[in-house]
């Protein structure tokens, strides 16, 4: 338990200060006065001023803000000169600023993959090559090795780990299965018997994928197009959830926290890839036309860009209470789905 919230208020803390820090370094970049800098909710209990900035922690440690010079959050004793309040700034600026906080959630995402495949390495499941062998399973027994690559399955070409596992299981109840494995660039063949294992309920041939490092460029280039995969695949589930056509688990505060709490049980490294994939989702999902939301912000701009009006502050910003009110709600729910599950026997 402790160990999950530890986790939570780790995850959440650095993933709200690099949202922010995202506002707030745009905001300085095209002038914007920035009253305060903020992480957490509710009163604050330590403050510190440092040039025009009052850097403060509050007390409750979810969320965080940035107040910005004219958007109508100014507290008494505070002005800013008309050229460096927010909505002073040009629509591509406002746009930036707005943008910031998701865009360093991904970049943050995409500097922390790049460090796992650089550092550290990730299973190869790209291919179907062997990292070792699992004693007492069948290859062990005809001899495979660490770097055989499993061509083919009784004739069926497998090119990744997926389409070897799921031709091994449509292959093995037929019975004795031959191999086709590319050995140091020659071709060998192997026929084994693969039973199905008691524990799993699946045929399983005994070999783990093989664990790989890459440079820091292909690392930052493969670290790239797995962002991009998980933000299809994000996106594409929505679509589908949205449609009711699949059923997707959304995770609250409680789900989130058993998560993190579990990937810091299985060392640094699952923590860093589980702390990676929250941000990739948190940038992502900030950037939904939302009421609320950056995003949502953002359409009102794009609205605005292409109209050449904005709308009158009152208007938006009680969309965007309306649309917080229905977060809140949003969250509430998963939060109580989350519990149901995590307690039920």
């Amino acid at each position: 338990m402790i160990v999950s919230l530890f986790s939570f208020l780790l995850v959440i803390g650095i993933s709200v200060v690099i949202h922010e820090l995202g506002h707030f370094l745009f905001s300085i970049r095209f002038g914007v006065k920035v009253y305060e800098f903020a992480f957490g909710m509710g009163p604050a209990f330590f403050q510190k001023r440092r040039g025009e900035t009052v850097y403060s922690l509050r007390a409750f440690p979810i969320g965080g803000f940035v107040r910005l010079a004219g958007m109508e959050e100014e507290q008494d004793g505070e002005s800013a000169p008309p050229e460096r309040t927010y909505p002073s700034k040009t629509p591509f600026q406002r746009f930036a600023i707005l943008a910031g906080g998701p865009l360093f959630n991904i970049l943050l995402a995409i500097v922390l993959t790049t460090a796992l495949l650089a550092f550290h390495g990730i299973l190869d499941v790209r291919t179907a090559t062997v990292g070792s062998t699992m004693s007492g399973y069948p290859a062990e027994r005809i001899g495979l090795s660490e770097g055989d690559r499993i061509l083919s399955i009784n004739g069926k070409t497998v090119t990744d780990w997926e389409s070897m596992s799921s031709t091994l299981r449509q292959e093995a109840p037929k019975g004795p299965v031959s191999l086709v494995v590319d050995r140091k660039g020659e071709p060998r063949t192997f026929s084994v018997l693969v039973e199905k294992d008691r524990q799993h309920g699946v045929p399983l041939l005994g070999i783990r994928p093989r664990n790989v490092r890459y440079t820091l460029p292909v690392a930052l280039y493969r670290s790239v197009g797995t962002a991009w995969e998980m933000t299809v695949s994000i996106l594409r589930g929505l679509w589908t959830w949205a449609f009711g056509q699949q059923h997707v688990e959304f995770a609250g505060p409680v789900g989130i926290a058993s998560m993190a709490g579990d990937a810091a049980r299985q060392g640094w490294w699952s923590f860093i890839s589980f702390l990676a994939v929250i941000n990739l989702n948190l940038g992502i999902l900030n950037l939904f036309p939302f009421p609320a939301l950056d995003g949502g912000r953002l359409s009102f701009l794009v609205g605005e860009m292409v109209t050449g009006r904005r709308l009158p502050s009152k208007w938006e910003n009680l969309i965007h209470l309306a649309g917080f009110a229905l977060l809140l709600a949003l969250i509430v729910f998963v939060t109580w789905k989350d519990i149901l599950r995590l307690t039920r026997p």
